[in-house]
Order: C-alpha cells, then sequence, then structure tokens
C-alpha cells in the first residue's frame, strides 16, 4: 500500500498548489474594486473498499466559488439607482438656480423693484425725459434677464437632450457586453472552465447599468443574468434589447426600438434627466410665464388709458408689445421716443398720475391672488427647495449606498492579512505532502534493501 500513499501525497501537492494559486489571484486583485475574494473549498476524495476495508484517497477540490452576498448586491443597485437619481437631479436643478441670479442685483426681483422706483419718481416729474429713459432702460434690464433666463432653459434643455442620448447609447452598450459575458460564461460552464472572474465582470457591467437607470436581475441555475429596464427585457441568455431616445410633446422618454410603449423610468441618471427636461423645466418655465404675463396684461391696461406728453397727446398705447417664446419686447415706439410713455391721466403733460399707478402694481395682487414679488418668491424658493430636497435625497441615499459598500468588501474584499495566513497554511500543507512523498520513497528504498 505504499503506492497508495504516493498517490495521495502527489494528489495533495497538486490540491495545495492549486489553493495557493487561488490565494495568489485573490491578492494580486486585492485593490481591484469589481474582484470577489474566491475561496477553495476542499473535499475528502471518494475512498475505496478494498478487502472489505474502506481506504481513503486523500483531498479535492470540490470548488473554487465566490465570497458574495446576493442580497447586498441587490440593495447596491437599488441605492445606485436612486442615489444617482436625486444626485443628477440635485445639480441640474441646482443649475437652474443659478440662472435667476438670487439674491442680487441681477435678479428679477430687484429688476421689478428698480422697474416701479423709476415709475414712482415719474410720477413727480412726468416731463423729464431723463426719468422716462430711466425707465426704459429698467424695462430692457427686465426683458434681458429675462432672456437670459428662457435662453437658459432652453441651453440646458439642449445639453440634457445630448446627456440623455449618450446614456441611452451607453445602455445599449453595456447590454451588448452583459450578452457577451452570458454567452462566454455558457460556453465555460460546458466546457467546464472557470467562470468567477467573468461573473466578477459581469456584476461589474450590471452595477455600472444600475447607475443610469432602474433594472431587475435574476440569475438562472445556469448563472445567466436578465435583467429587465422599466419591466422590459434587456438582456437573457439568449439576446439583448436596443432602446432609443424620443421625444414628444417636449416629454423625452426612452423606448425599445421599433417600439411605441415608453420605458418607466424610476432611478438612475436617465430618470433625473427624463424628469427634469420634461417636467421640472415646463413647470418652472409655465410659473414664470404666468407671473412675466399677469405683470405684462396689467402694464398694458393702466398704460393704454394715458396719454403721452407728444403734440398732440396720444392715449391706447402698450408699453410692452408681448411677451412671446420667452421674449420680453418693449414698443418700440417708446424706445426710440421716450415722450410716447403715457402716464397722464387727463392729457396733461403735468399729470402723472397713472405712473402712480403703475407704480402701485408692485402691491397689486395680480398674480392669482398674490403680489408679482410674491409670486416670483414662491417661484425661486419652489425651485431652491427642490434642488435642496434632491440633495438630502442624495445625501441619505449616499450614507446607505456607503454602509452597504463597507458591507461589500467586508464579505468579498480582500484581506491581505487573512490570505497570507492561507498563504502560510497552504504552504505548510504542500511542504507535509511533499514529506510524505518522500518518506514513502525511504520505505520502498527500506523493503528493496531487504530483497
Amino acid at each position: 500500500m505504499i503506492s497508495k500513499i504516493f498517490d495521495i501525497s502527489s494528489r495533495s501537492l497538486s490540491v495545495y498548489r492549486r489553493a495557493l494559486e487561488v490565494t495568489s489571484h485573490n491578492i494580486a486583485n486585492a485593490n481591484n474594486p469589481a474582484f470577489s475574494r474566491q475561496r477553495v473549498l476542499f473535499e475528502a476524495d471518494i475512498s475505496d473498499l478494498n478487502s472489505g476495508i474502506v481506504w481513503g484517497n486523500g483531498v479535492k477540490i470540490g470548488d473554487v466559488v465566490r465570497v458574495k452576498d446576493f442580497l447586498v448586491e441587490a440593495h447596491l443597485r437599488e441605492s445606485n439607482s436612486k442615489y444617482y437619481d436625486n444626485s443628477r437631479q440635485g445639480q441640474l436643478i441646482n443649475n437652474i438656480e443659478s440662472f435667476f441670479s438670487e439674491p442680487g442685483d441681477q435678479g428679477l426681483s430687484n429688476l421689478f423693484s428698480e422697474f416701479f422706483n423709476s415709475f414712482d419718481e415719474l410720477a413727480s416729474s412726468p416731463n423729464s425725459l431723463s426719468l422716462r429713459n430711466s425707465v426704459i432702460n429698467s424695462a430692457r434690464n427686465i426683458s434681458a434677464k429675462l432672456s437670459s433666463i428662457n435662453s437658459s432653459f432652453e441651453r440646458l434643455k439642449s445639453d440634457i437632450k445630448n446627456e440623455f442620448n449618450n446614456q441611452v447609447q451607453e445602455i445599449n452598450t453595456l447590454l451588448q457586453q452583459i450578452h457577451q459575458v452570458n454567452k462566454e460564461l455558457f460556453s465555460n460552464n460546458y466546457k467546464g472552465l472557470a467562470v468567477n472572474d467573468l461573473l466578477d465582470k459581469r456584476d461589474d457591467l450590471i452595477s455600472q447599468l444600475s447607475q443610469i437607470v432602474n433594472i431587475n436581475v435574476t440569475i438562472d441555475k445556469n448563472n445567466l443574468a436578465t435583467i429587465s429596464i422599466g419591466g422590459a427585457l434587456a438582456v437573457d441568455g439568449l439576446h439583448s434589447a436596443e432602446f432609443v431616445a424620443v421625444e414628444e410633446n417636449g416629454q423625452i422618454e426612452l423606448q425599445l426600438k421599433n417600439s411605441n410603449i415608453p420605458i418607466i423610468l424610476n432611478g438612475g441618471n436617465l430618470n433625473a434627466l427624463a424628469q427634469v427636461y420634461s417636467n421640472k423645466i415646463p413647470e418652472y418655465k409655465k410659473n414664470l410665464d404666468s407671473l412675466i404675463n399677469a405683470f405684462v396684461d396689467s402694464l398694458n391696461q393702466i398704460h393704454s388709458q394715458g396719454y403721452t406728453i407728444t403734440v398732440p397727446p396720444q392715449t391706447g398705447i402698450n408699453f410692452f408689445e408681448s411677451y412671446s417664446n420667452g421674449q420680453l419686447t418693449i414698443n418700440e415706439e417708446i424706445i426710440n421716443n421716450p415722450s410716447m410713455i403715457a402716464v397722464s391721466s387727463n392729457g396733461d403733460s403735468g399729470n402723472g398720475d397713472l405712473a402712480l399707478q403703475i407704480a402701485g402694481l408692485r402691491d397689486s395682487q395680480i398674480v392669482n391672488g398674490s403680489t408679482l414679488i410674491d409670486a416670483y418668491s414662491t417661484l425661486v424658493n419652489k425651485i431652491a427647495n427642490d434642488s435642496v430636497l434632491q440633495n438630502n435625497y442624495a445625501q441619505a441615499n449616499f450614507l446607505v449606498l456607503s454602509q452597504l459598500e463597507d458591507q461589500k468588501n467586508s464579505i468579498s474584499g480582500v484581506s491581505i492579512d487573512e490570505e497570507m495566513t492561507n498563504v502560510l497554511k497552504f504552504q505548510r500543507s504542500y511542504e507535509a505532502s511533499a514529506k510524505l512523498i518522500t518518506v514513502a520513497d525511504e520505505m520502498i528504498k527500506t523493503i528493496l534493501e531487504m530483497v
């Protein structure tokens, strides 16, 4: 039975050499965030029954497994989608908040105050061309600021649309890569080849995908991943879908190619872009347009009743021509001739009654039961609160994400100290197996010398 010792010892050498290779692989990937620690599962080899006696056959490697907590992984994907959604929305809305320059000299709140003050001053000296020019300049400042705000909105929408398209292309690329890994996993499983590193690669791709869009992931018995996006099948072991960005009626959506059914987004960067593009910006613009239209209508209603200081005096003139597509247009006649500003209530050039009425619009409830400044402040506060809310959500989700990452690293991360302990343990076992071979060899020599 000395040959049995040789057989068991040589098998043991092979097993512990493989165990040292796995440990070396772990150590080499200690700083790879996408790597999951691998563990060797040792098993006793199947014993033999010979002459009624059970003879052991030593050790074998049952499997080399990744150390993973799949529940933690699922929570990580969900938290990823929430964090990147809130974080991106917070960034975009914070950008919108900066358009209004509040509080500050260039904010509409201050510009409206200067405008009403200019009419208040004109009321005391209605014939003063310098004060009339001051009114025009203050109106121009409001017009320029509104143009700047609305241009910024359009520029942001264009940037969001481009980013949305780029993110959709990134989704398609990730799905193709995941599908390719699925195919390689199936092939390796069939051939009995190692799959752990491929599984790590796929997990990393899925993590990247969860940052962009909300996903649902299931793994079958063959380790193949099936992923759906917003309820639509995106990839499985047989194929990967292709998605496109579609804009209709001011709404930007994610759709399956050659399908009119929109995907339900509720997480990730893509949802943040869609929410701001399709909902937030239209809401803010609608509120802004509403208060400016109320301002223009109320002012023109008073101004059109007044008389100019031209000879002869004229009436029925609007101060603003229009407010359309984000552009506030001042009456060209007034710009060319400040005398066309109509603030006299009776045609007397020294009368400035209507200038006082226009200045009084500052305190009049002309916007849905609120003053112009209050309605504008409500809009600015709404934008600021939305930004704060999304940033607070992002911070809360970041804490959850950090805790889950720490939990994942404690389970799947490589500990150099632990791996070095394994190196020493496997090395000793390897040396002991080699020593057994030496002992068996000496036993054979002893027997041969006795012959």
